[in-house]
């Protein structure tokens, strides 16, 4: 066995008490605290809205969970992790047996730019952008623009997007997202008759927001940062771009547990099958793990300018520095 895979290997066997404990205290107080914003609509849309943001960090955490039933690590049996993945994927609104599949490629491609184009964030590289016809380019720096990937994106993806089958899925899969789409309609007819369907909606929509631009950003962040590891496949390797392509991203302790340790997400890439109550116990226990710089909640913020795959220089570089090396070319050409 390579050092890696003894690394991690005895921290990839889940926990029934964990894993039951971790479902208590995350969908207990989301289905509370969603009750209670429900019932602050008669005092204050504004004390509603700041219940939301509980309720999503709740709703994420409860992401985190369907995503480590989607790669089978939540509970040893995979009956177990298929029916709770499928629960919490209505409560999130994503069709879990598609959603696996698309996201075992993310995971088996993830930094290989020949394989870039499923479960990952719409990355050019210079090259290929400045190939690029007109409407693609203003097409990439339109969904490349912080409003339109944090906010519109996250809305369409989770409401609209995952509403229906992808191309080249299995049967299994667009049945799944039928099944999710039926369930999620009982939810909202249930909600109607109940609350009414207005009252389900002020609720719903804010939490679905704050929770869409919480999870788009935390994904953007593990693969696009100072320093990741992008090859083409003939020098790729799986544990270069789970060590190198995925971040260690150091978060302070409460937003560490409402995303459920995804923030070492180069432990996780590393090892699907960890669950996401012992990825920081697997990072601290061995120097491979260690020797991965951290990003901070600060310095993450600095991805906000990485638009472009530098593939000359190795690096991410944004549309500023595109122009100068566009300009430092013509100026080596003209002499």
């Amino acid at each position: 066995m390579m050092p890696w895979k003894q690394a991690v290997a005895k921290y990839q066997e889940p926990m029934l008490r964990k894993s039951i404990w971790q479902v208590i205290n995350t969908v207990v107080p989301y289905l509370s605290l969603s009750g209670l914003m429900i019932w602050t609509l008669h005092i204050s849309y504004w004390l509603t809205l700041t219940l939301a943001v509980a309720v999503a960090g709740f709703l994420t955490r409860i992401f985190i969970i369907f995503h480590d039933c989607g790669h089978g690590s939540f509970f040893r049996s995979q009956r177990a992790n298929d029916f709770l993945g499928f629960v919490t994927g209505v409560l999130t609104f994503t069709p879990y047996h598609q959603w696996r599949h698309k996201h075992a490629l993310h995971h088996a491609t993830s930094g290989d730019l020949d394989g870039r184009g499923t479960g990952d964030i719409w990355t050019l590289t210079v090259q290929e952008y400045v190939e690029a016809p007109w409407w693609k380019r203003i097409g990439y720096r339109v969904f490349r623009n912080p409003f339109v990937l944090f906010i519109i994106a996250p809305l369409y993806l989770f409401l609209i997007h995952q509403r229906f089958p992808s191309r080249g899925v299995g049967k299994r899969e667009r049945l799944g997202v039928h099944w999710t789409n039926g369930a999620i309609l009982g939810i909202v007819v249930l909600m109607s008759l109940t609350v009414g369907i207005k009252a389900y909606l002020l609720v719903q929509l804010p939490v679905m927001a704050i929770t869409g631009t919480v999870g788009l950003w935390l994904f953007y962040v593990q693969h696009q940062f100072e320093g990741v590891y992008w090859q083409r496949r003939k020098d790729w390797g799986f544990a270069e771009a789970a060590l190198d392509g995925s971040s260690f991203y150091k978060l302070p302790r409460i937003l560490q547990w409402f995303s459920g340790n995804i923030g070492f997400h180069h432990v996780h890439h590393l090892s699907p099958r960890i669950p996401n109550y012992n990825l920081e116990s697997c990072h601290r226990a061995d120097p491979l793990f260690q020797r991965v710089k951290p990003i901070t909640l600060l310095s993450s913020l600095r991805s906000f300018t990485y638009r472009l795959w530098d593939e000359q220089r190795g690096k991410l570089i944004g549309y500023r520095r595109l122009r100068e090396l566009r300009r430092q070319q013509k100026q080596v050409t003209r002499h």
